[in-house]
């Protein structure tokens, strides 16, 4: 068996690449710091919320260490970060799909293929000594987490929920021999003038047939009561479980994700669908755009990231919103329950001045998924890659 490739050496051209593992909390804040200083001057790139980072890096804070395991790697040359990445196993996720794979998460590396070969072979190893049979990525620990290499849209801006790359990285990728496995497409939808007269139709037939009702939060606290917010999450795992890699959020996952993000949202846009007994059946979840103001931010909240990020969600926002996620109950996939969220959803988003929505990641083959905006304009203006190979 060979070592674990913490110490190894890699060279070509003279130049040696060293692959460290990350073992102490400055080497831990040097891995995150090393995407900010690469994307320093890229105008589309939005950077992750530092804070955040260290919590999801931490075995101790994240709740995906309940069925995960992870080590953390960068690349050296000459004593210089050239290059880092994630290795993670699902344990959660392999059980349900039924295989061997060791994620690689996090990636990123100067467009040296000595390097990027480096960091993927470092992976593949950590991997094989767990008994991995393949290698896939870019992902996180869960879907919660930004996944997919962009190969499309380069020159299109962000979001705090994606990842941006610069277009060697999957050109590197494919010269080391790592296929297609999966892509999302994402799409820039434009909030119409009034809600389409099929939509209403649509809903209003849906409404009737089913005995379905919206249901709006008046505050937060609403949200808490009876675990509102908790069925929610619970929706999300049962309309998320046929998705690409998908693992079920586990009960302390869903109390963070409660926490974390229910104090941020503006409650006039998220939208509830529940039938007849008073069960969620369907969800919209949406928020203004933070990428400027992320970017403003530097990604982190002090000294001055928090008010940037508290003026795009209050007073100054953007002209662009975020659709967090759409999720329907797989019993009532297809039968046209999103024009109801949407019907509901669009008068906000035009009182609110938004002109543009991010649909961020959708699976390419997800047909209930992308059918839903047949009746509005849009452009598909990015795509990204999970990559995979045999090891």
């Amino acid at each position: 068996m060979l070592p674990l490739p913490s110490e190894r050496l890699f060279s070509q051209n003279n130049m040696a690449t060293e692959i460290k593992k990350v073992k102490t909390k400055s080497e831990l804040k040097r891995f995150i710091r090393f995407n900010y200083e690469m994307y320093r001057d890229c105008p589309y790139s939005v950077p992750d919320l530092y804070e955040d980072m260290l919590s999801t890096f931490s075995a101790k804070k994240n709740p995906a260490f309940e069925f995960c395991e992870a080590e953390y790697f960068l690349a050296y040359q000459d004593g210089r970060i050239v290059g880092r990445v994630a290795a993670i196993v699902n344990h959660r996720a392999n059980e349900t799909w039924k295989k061997r794979a060791v994620r690689f998460g996090w990636i990123d590396f100067i467009d040296d293929e000595e390097v990027s070969r480096a960091l993927l072979n470092t992976v593949a190893e950590w991997g094989r000594v767990r008994g991995m049979t393949e290698i896939e990525g870019p992902l996180g620990f869960t879907d919660m987490d930004a996944e997919g290499m962009l190969v499309e849209g380069f020159e299109e801006l962000s979001t705090m929920a994606t990842i941006y790359n610069f277009p060697y990285y999957p050109e590197h990728l494919t010269r080391l021999g790592f296929e297609k496995a999966a892509d999302w497409v994402e799409r820039k939808i434009f909030i119409p003038d009034a809600i389409p007269e099929k939509h209403l139709r649509i809903a209003e037939i849906v409404k009737k047939k089913y005995g379905l009702r919206i249901r709006k939060l008046k505050n937060k606290k609403e949200a808490y009561e009876g675990d509102t917010a908790r069925h929610i999450f619970e929706l999300i795992n049962d309309a998320f479980a046929p998705l690409y890699g998908y693992s079920r959020m586990t009960n302390r996952q869903i109390d963070q994700y409660v926490k974390t993000f229910i104090p941020i949202l503006d409650l006039r846009m998220v939208t509830i669908v529940e039938d007849a007994e008073g069960e969620i059946i369907a969800t919209g979840i949406s928020m203004p755009s933070m990428s400027r103001a992320l970017q403003k931010a530097h990604g982190k909240l002090f000294p001055l990231g928090w008010w940037h990020l508290l003026s795009a969600l209050k007073w100054k926002r953007d002209e662009m919103l975020d659709l967090l996620l759409v999720a329907v109950r797989p019993d009532f996939q297809g039968k046209g329950v999103n024009a109801l969220l949407f019907t509901d959803l669009i008068p906000v988003y035009q009182k609110l001045g938004f002109r543009y929505a991010e649909s961020n990641v959708e699976l390419e083959l997800n047909n209930k998924v992308q059918s839903q905006w047949q009746y509005f304009e849009n452009q598909e203006h990015k795509r990204r890659r999970c990559f995979r190979k045999e090891l």
